[in-house]
C-alpha cells in the first residue's frame, strides 16, 4: 500500500474520531488534513477508493 493511502485513511479516521467527539476545531484540523492527503495523492496520480466512512461521514453531516 502506498505511503499516500495510508495517509488518506489515517486522516479519514481523524475526521471519524472528531465527529465522534462532536468538536468542532478538531473537526476543522482533520478535514484540513484529509484535503491535504487527498490532494497529495491526487497529484501523484495515485487512486484512492472510496471507503465505507465516507459515506458514513456525508449521511452524518450531509
Amino acid at each position: 500500500m502506498s505511503a499516500l493511502v495510508q495517509r488518506v485513511r489515517t486522516a479519514r479516521a481523524g475526521v471519524v474520531a472528531a465527529v465522534a467527539a462532536h468538536d468542532p476545531a478538531a473537526v476543522s484540523l482533520a478535514v484540513d488534513e484529509l484535503e491535504d492527503a487527498l490532494r497529495a495523492a491526487r497529484q501523484q496520480g495515485v487512486d484512492v477508493p472510496a471507503e465505507q466512512t465516507d459515506v458514513a461521514i456525508e449521511q452524518e453531516w450531509g
